[in-house]
């Protein structure tokens, strides 16, 4: 392996509100990572990418999240907030203290449209030019077992003369992009959050952004709206602004150039992430929130080193073995690691660009080919192994965090969980056990368990227009409120505080607060009044109450 060390200083974030920001407009210098997935190190080609930058005489206009906004006693008056954790992180010397979103700015979007038509043409010129794979079967659930070699499961067709087709597509573009990179245009020196949302799912943004800030962070966050219709005035610039969040429309970029695929749904992702202004970048869905300061995940390693830090699913891959083909690749054994959630992504964009590149062009014709061709219908199939697989193929370092995901929800009568929410814990802390060689996903006697870090809370949609009908998390069997994360045996004692009740906190300042101005709320009715409600009867009468303190089954 080809190592490059990069001495970086240290200082303390400065967490300082200020409206007046310049961007940093030096090219950022190049950096090469080492070591790869899961602690092993594997031979590895030195990649060397550049950085565009882009300087702009317009003032920004987003402002650095101010602490007074949390000061409204619907949000403090019951639990202390999370506390600082400013004086433990420190920052890179090469990466700006204070930072705001340039996503908007024109000389940005200027560019970034150069980008996106060089990227296109590449992309339509690399056209798998055949039918959709043929489904035959649907992989079964399968949960991840490190000790459990599965058989990889088999369930699509293709004819010969397509898989040729696309294996001549996929190496065109994979050649293309190693000969004559694109060059993504950020920030040199940002780093940052970005998400997507829009319509049903921008409450839950709001709620998970006024989650994040609880932790004391003031990195910039970029939320990539669809189009001009899900752009909402009220909520783009009246609330978000303070909590350095920016609203950035997506077709913008998009439709700026032609192109012959439509790009929906889950194919945002990572053009949210190709599109942001930040050099480093952590992805968080609008459901999901961070329960500590991620700045310090962005300063030490993994990330430091591999520049791309992965999550866990619950399940085995379900890759087919014709994607392996496709892209001229051996098939990983089944036991290598589970299956990627990404509800939560860490980007290095300088050290990863092809990678990323090559994410994209799974993505780009992810429903058409390359969605089933990596899960094969298996659970939550979309753009969540186009990730992990792209910087495999690319041979690109990464972090896949081996610590086991967990549910939160209720105990169903089988004994197992009606989960409505996935825990993901510290890679920091993951990463230092596996570096000794201690694996709790093949043992989980050899160490305690690394912290929670992120809570994914997916499925229902914690929105509260919606979240209290009957049969959802909130209510018992009798129609009685409840709880949503009441399994008493496997809770979340190990958080150290009461998290559900502060995730209620925001709820509940969300529903009232806000409750005439979100667009998709209109018409709905008592959307206040039934977060009160639920709040009264489950936190009235306990107001110091405390999560128990006991530990996932073991």
């Amino acid at each position: 392996m080809n190592v490059i060390a990069q001495d970086q200083k240290s200082g303390d974030i400065d967490t300082t509100s200020s409206a007046e920001h310049k961007p940093l407009i030096t090219s950022a210098s190049v950096k090469d990572h080492t070591s790869s997935h899961n602690g092993d190190v594997p031979k590895h080609q030195q990649t060397q990418t550049q950085a565009v930058s882009h300087s702009t005489s317009e003032q920004s206009t987003t402002q650095t999240a101010n602490p007074s906004v949390f000061n409204d006693s619907s949000s403090r008056a019951i639990d202390e907030p999370f506390p600082s954790q400013h004086s433990n992180v420190s920052s890179n010397s090469t990466f700006s203290k204070q930072s705001v979103s340039h996503a908007n700015d024109p000389s940005f979007r200027k560019k970034q449209i150069e980008f996106w038509r060089s990227l296109e043409s590449l992309l339509a010129g690399s056209d798998p030019s055949c039918e959709s794979p043929k489904r035959l079967g649907k992989t079964k659930e399968e949960g991840f077992n490190p000790s459990n070699d599965l058989i990889r499961p088999d369930f699509l067709e293709i004819p010969k003369m397509d898989l040729e087709k696309m294996q001549k597509a996929h190496t065109k573009f994979v050649d293309r992009i190693k000969e004559n990179l694109p060059q993504m245009v950020f920030t040199p020196g940002s780093r940052g959050l970005v998400s997507t949302a829009g319509g049903y799912y921008l409450p839950v943004f709001v709620i998970s952004l006024r989650m994040l800030r609880r932790t004391g962070t003031t990195l910039p966050v970029e939320v990539f709206l669809a189009d001009h219709k899900e752009y909402e005035a009220y909520i783009c610039e009246k609330v978000l602004p303070p909590l350095n969040a920016t609203c950035v429309i997506m077709s913008d970029f998009l439709e700026s150039v032609p192109h012959s695929v439509d790009i929906t749904h889950y194919q945002f992702k990572v053009f949210a992430m190709i599109f942001s202004s930040f050099e480093e970048i952590l992805f968080l869905d609008a459901d999901c929130f961070p329960i500590h300061n991620p700045e310090q995940l962005f300063i030490s390693e993994p990330f430091q080193k591999r520049g791309l830090i992965t999550w866990p699913d619950f399940w085995a891959s379900s890759a087919s073995p014709l994607f392996y083909q496709i892209a001229s690749q051996s098939a990983p054994p089944m036991t290598e690691r589970a299956s990627s959630e990404t509800g939560e992504l860490l980007y290095s964009k300088i050290t990863h660009q092809r990678s990323l590149l090559l994410a994209t062009y799974y993505n780009y014709y992810g429903p058409s080919h390359y969605y089933s061709l990596l899960s094969q219908g298996g659970p939550g199939e979309g753009d969540k192994e186009t990730f992990l697989t792209a910087a495999s193929i690319m041979n690109e370092t990464f972090y896949a965090t081996s610590e086991p995901v967990q549910p939160i929800g209720h105990v169903k009568d089988d004994g197992g969980i009606d989960g409505s929410a996935m825990v993901q814990y510290d890679p920091v802390q993951d990463y230092a056990l596996t570096q000794k060689g201690l694996w709790r996903v093949k043992d989980n006697s050899v160490a305690e368990r690394p912290r929670p870090f992120f809570v994914h809370a997916n499925f229902p949609k914690f929105n509260p227009a919606t979240i209290f009908h009957q049969g959802g998390p909130t209510k018992d069997s009798n129609g009685q409120d409840r709880l949503a994360w009441t399994d008493q045996e496997r809770t979340i004692g190990e958080f150290g505080i009461d998290l559900e009740r502060r995730f209620w906190e925001e709820i509940k300042w969300t529903a009232c607060e806000l409750e005439d101005k979100f667009e998709s709320w209109q018409g709905i009715q008592d959307i206040c009044k039934n977060a009160r409600a639920y709040w009264k009867t489950i936190y009235g009468k306990a107001r110091t109450r405390r999560a128990p303190q006991v530990f996932w089954d073991q």
